[in-house]
Order: C-alpha cells, then structure tokens, then sequence
C-alpha cells in the first residue's frame, strides 16, 4: 500500500472510530475552532520568508530614490537661481544663500527688482533632513554651486554617502 493510499484511507474512512483514529487525525468536535501550533508557524513562517523577499528588493530603491529626489531638488534651486539672476542682474550672494530665493535678501542693490512672492515657495531639505549648500561663484568657473552632502552628511564619499550635484 503505497503512502497517498494509507493516507487517504485514514482521512476518508470512516469505518475507524474516533477513538481508533491517531490523534493527528481525529476530526474536530463541533465546538472546536481554530488552527493548530502547526500550521501557525508554517503560515508565519512563510510570511517570514515573503518579508525578507520584499526588503531586499525594495531597499535599494528607496536609495536609489533619495538620490533621484536630490537630483531633481538641485535642477529646481538651479532654476530658480537663474530666475533671480534675470531679474536681480547677479546670483545671490554665498552670505545670502539659498535664503535669497524665499525673501530679498537686505544687501540686495535694486529690491525693486525682486519677484514677488520669491522664486520658491520655500527651501526644500534633502532627503535626509539637511539643507541644500549654495557657494557662487561656483568650482571650475561656474558661476555657482548647489549640492547635497549625501546619506552621510560629510563632504566626499561613495554610493549613497557621495556628494549630488547637478551634472551641469
């Protein structure tokens, strides 16, 4: 008798009483609910393994998204900073900062000049909570700079801890 008979003998017959049954298999009483220590720990089990299958493919993600997030936070402060320069004549200056494109700043030469309402409605904080850093003129000649310091807050580094900047 091969093992699916015995095992289909024993769940369908009904000629054995309750009592003859082995325990694994007596049928439940009719006020009896619930599941058994078994097949909580199988279901709990496998949704253990569905978790971890779900965080590592989503994890790196959401990396790969801070940085897109800063990327797209720097081209916005970029276009903003030359909406100033049109029509402030001049970027504003690394004293003033980022500031300079919510409210005037007080060294400004001609306020008249200064967009009501400002150029953004207000500063945008990186992903990770810190703000944007402004220097003008910029490095290599450019006429200014905006970047993130990255994941770890510190000039440098590689992968998520490297600095973002714009590719312009």
């Amino acid at each position: 008798m091969s093992l699916m008979q015995l095992f289909l003998r024993l769940m369908l017959d009904t000629s054995f009483s309750e009592r003859d049954r082995p325990l694994v298999y007596r049928r439940r009483k009719k006020g009896e609910r619930g599941f058994t220590l078994t097949e909580l720990m199988v279901v709990i089990f496998i949704i253990g393994l569905l978790a971890t299958v779900v965080m590592i493919n989503v994890l790196p993600s959401q990396d790969r998204a801070m940085v897109t997030k800063a990327r797209a936070d720097i081209a916005t402060l970029e276009t903003a900073l030359e909406q100033y320069r049109l029509d402030n004549l001049t970027y504003p200056a690394s004293t003033d900062g980022l500031n300079a494109l919510v409210t005037p700043p007080p060294a400004l030469a001609q306020p008249e000049r200064y967009r009501r309402g400002g150029y953004v409605k207000r500063l945008p904080e990186d992903p990770w909570g810190r703000p944007y850093n402004y220097q003008a003129p910029g490095p290599n000649g450019k006429a200014f700079d905006v970047w993130s310091l990255g994941a770890d807050g510190a000039p440098g580094g590689t992968d998520e801890n490297a600095d973002i900047r714009s590719d312009g």
